[in-house]
């Protein structure tokens, strides 16, 4: 049978995996809970299948995460028996209250190089996709990072024909991308095959959000939000494209609450996912700011 083009993405994409567990010492996978980190997860377990994962997942939290995240994530790791490394700021700062490049800076980028060396990892899986963000269309699959993790394009690697170069120099690490070549729609399609389990708020409910600063806000947490004049808590159905921290994360108006009716909508969408993130909106806040600091 010829292979469809599901098929070919997680073939390389398992072999991705595998290659990074059979070059690396100490793999760690990043599981931000959200679709692309629930699709790798499910990756990788059909990858060292029937074994357990050969490596644990690390989570950032930062305290502002969705309440459903967090739920998810619990069931997740208890359901595959997976190891769970927990890690956040070393003070939990308000997002309504702080600039934008320094929270991200203290309550994404900091714990995460921090958890990386505290754990001696020289690879880090993440779901990052190519067709997300302009900086991550200049990653490689093999994503080279200089000591302390500072990520700098002109220094990675070619990869001609898929090959892949892993060899590490002492203080240098991997962020390893198996997700890279795949699309929204692509990773939508493939949690449809295979049941990925996904956070409710993916699809379409009635929740309570605010309107601010052009963004539908969900407010997941009431005590944590004070309203600024003019603004109401107003019950609308909404879903989310992307999961992050819920005062920064936008939700967008509809009705899609199967997953089929999510494919549809994403195949008729013409906007990044992305752009409901109030944090990458920001220059001293973009992902290829962030990603010089060393996060993903």
């Amino acid at each position: 049978m010829a292979l469809t083009h599901l098929d070919r993405l997680e073939a390389e994409s398992i072999a991705i995996l595998r290659e990074t567990v059979a070059v690396c010492r100490r793999p760690v996978m990043l599981y931000s809970v959200g679709k692309d980190s629930s699709v790798m997860l499910a990756l990788a377990r059909k990858a060292f299948a029937p074994g357990p994962l050969p490596f644990p997942l690390l989570h950032i939290a930062t305290g502002w995460d969705f309440r459903a995240v967090i739920a998810h994530r619990d069931a997740m790791v208890a359901q595959h028996g997976a190891e769970l490394i927990v890690r956040g700021g070393a003070e939990r700062l308000n997002p309504f209250t702080t600039p934008l490049a320094t929270y991200s800076r203290a309550m994404l980028t900091d714990p995460l190089r921090a958890a990386l060396v505290e754990g001696g990892y020289d690879a880090a899986f993440g779901g990052g996709r190519r067709d997300e963000e302009k900086a991550r269309a200049k990653e490689r699959i093999f994503s080279f990072r200089a000591r302390g993790g500072g990520w700098d394009p002109r220094y990675q690697r070619p990869e001609p024909w898929g090959m892949l170069n892993g060899h590490l120099h002492e203080g240098e690490s991997l962020r390893v991308f198996p997700l890279s070549n795949w699309t929204e729609r692509d990773v939508w399609d493939y949690a449809a095959r295979e049941a990925v389990p996904l956070v409710p708020l993916y699809f379409a409910d009635v929740r309570p959000t605010v309107e601010r600063g052009g963004m539908l806000l969900m407010v997941d947490d009431p005590a944590e939000i004070t309203l600024r004049p003019g603004e109401k808590i107003v019950e609308r159905r909404v879903r989310f494209r992307t999961m992050g921290c819920w005062p920064l994360t936008g939700a967008h108006a509809s009705d899609a609450e199967s997953i089929e009716q999510v494919i549809a909508e994403v195949a008729a969408s013409r906007s990044s996912e992305r752009a409901g993130r109030a944090v990458d909106g920001e220059a001293s806040a973009s992902m290829e700011a962030k990603k010089k600091e060393g996060y993903f």
